[in-house]
């Protein structure tokens, strides 16, 4: 008898870890929304519904302001802003979504950081559609906006700008386009030659690129090519850039557009950084990357008093 009872213990404990690996719907469900809901408990950001004249539409923003913000001792701190790009198919909440862990990130440094709406607009001013002006409503608009609602540094000095594919893209065109706004400009996996590539590009980004750059050789492609910007600067202009950072994964299809880029900006002889690592185009490498993009703004965006004193005031 306790041999017989020794079998049927063994046999239940082999049976176990099956049965627990092997959830039935409702308790696959259960844990994924104890997942959400713990991703949904208070941190520290929230949202601002901003309608843009330039647009036509509401494009809300999202805001993670510094652990400090609220504090009565920092009541006439000014902060440094970090634009954080989403890219093509996200949106606003990409960032501050179960995928990321922006606040977390965040919490150590004195920076307000705003993620934008983008749709899937290229950050470009569109050439078929007069309305999808997704340049000019970021740098006529939004920058203004959030200046006005937050203890920004409204001076270059305190300004940076950074995304991931699209949004990598777009943060180093605004970096190229706008160097008296930004002092750092920050690309993930950036999608960089999207300007200039027709029919080479992901089968999944054709439809927005030809819809906001037109056909190869457009006046809108000419004047969105970052490396065609890079291409014709003149040493004043290069002296004017904001520090460019740039990183993607070995295995992401956008691998060689951050190399090949890179390797201008030395020809160029511009102050940059690249790095190149193991990763795919995904959310656990961007996860990881915005956290030494975190940090290398931290250390380049002047502090308040660092501006003030910059911008003669």
């Amino acid at each position: 008898m306790p041999k017989k009872s020794s079998t049927l213990f063994l046999l239940f404990a082999l049976l176990l870890p099956a049965v627990a690996h092997a959830q039935t719907p409702d308790a696959q469900v259960k844990a994924d929304s104890s997942a959400v809901k713990k991703d949904d408990e208070p941190r520290r950001y929230e949202t601002v519904r901003f309608e843009s004249k330039l647009v036509g539409a509401m494009l809300p923003y999202n805001v993670v302001l510094p652990a400090d913000y609220a504090h009565a001792s920092t009541k006439q701190t000014r902060y440094p802003v970090l634009y954080l790009l989403h890219g093509l198919g996200g949106g606003a909440n990409d960032w501050v979504s179960a995928r990321a862990h922006l606040a977390d990130h965040a919490a150590r440094y004195t920076l307000i950081i705003v993620v934008p709406e983008g749709r899937d607009g290229w950050y470009t001013d569109s050439a078929s559609a007069a309305n999808e002006k997704f340049e000019s409503y970021f740098v006529e608009e939004l920058i203004g906006d959030v200046e006005r609602r937050f203890r920004a540094i409204a001076a270059r000095e305190g300004r940076g700008v950074a995304g991931l594919s699209m949004g990598g893209y777009g943060a180093l065109k605004f970096g190229l386009k706008h160097p008296n706004v930004f002092a750092f400009a920050a690309s993930l996996s950036g999608a960089l030659a999207v300007a200039d590539r027709s029919g080479e590009e992901p089968s999944y980004t054709r439809p927005s690129v030809a819809s906001v750059f037109g056909p190869p050789g457009s006046p809108t492609r000419r004047a969105n090519d970052i490396f065609r910007l890079v291409r014709e600067l003149t040493p004043e202009r290069v002296r004017a850039l904001p520090y460019f950072y740039l990183d993607c994964g070995t295995e992401d299809f956008f691998f060689g557009d951050s190399r090949d880029f890179s390797a201008l900006l030395i020809e160029k002889k511009i102050p940059h950084e690249f790095r190149e690592m193991p990763g795919t185009h995904g959310w656990p490498y961007w996860d990881r990357q915005v956290q030494e993009v975190l940090k290398i703004a931290a250390q380049k965006l002047a502090s308040a008093r660092e501006a003030k004193a910059t911008s003669g005031r």
